[in-house]
């Protein structure tokens, strides 16, 4: 959801590599088209915790790197958006064995869905006991994590440092 397209597009291509070069691009197509969700008139709220790997893993090269940190900056200035680094100094966390999204739903009847993505699949997680653990990491997560104000200063030092 805060992926440029440059940077998602390498995220794709190299994560993916026995996808076809077609499919690369549908899928990065897809991903940016599912941001204009933020950007609507009536938003939705993201919230976001990035591993500060993420911010300094070389992607694609310096200007690709460089767009990415500037558009996640763009992003975390948004009213419905909450952008939180997890910095390197606070070591281990529980979401080291992977990232995860959270999907919460307005209607009452609707439950929370975990979404997970890997190498070759998705998964939907539904299971309230398991969402639920889901959602304590998350919370925690958020709790060792900077501040959104403390997080854009620190995407914006990362950025440049670039060369």
């Amino acid at each position: 959801m805060l992926q440029a397209q440059a940077y998602a597009q390498e995220i794709i291509r190299t994560g993916f590599l026995v996808v076809p070069p077609g499919e690369i691009e549908r899928r990065v197509l897809v991903r940016v088209t599912r941001q204009h969700v933020l950007n609507k008139d009536n938003p939705l709220e993201f919230n976001a915790v990035l591993d500060e790997a993420t911010l300094r893993r070389q992607v694609g090269g310096p200007n690709v790197m460089k767009e990415q940190l500037s558009h996640l900056v763009e992003m975390a200035t948004r009213p419905n958006v909450d952008l939180q680094v997890l910095p390197f100094a606070k070591g281990s966390h529980p979401a080291m064995q992977g990232g995860f999204a959270i999907l919460q739903f307005p209607e009452v009847a609707a439950s929370d869905v975990v979404y997970l993505e890997n190498m070759t699949s998705d998964l939907f997680i539904e299971s309230e006991r398991e969402v639920y653990q889901y959602s304590l990491v998350f919370d925690h997560l958020r709790e060792l994590a900077l501040a959104q104000e403390e997080s854009i200063a620190l995407i914006t030092q990362i950025a440049k440092k670039i060369e």
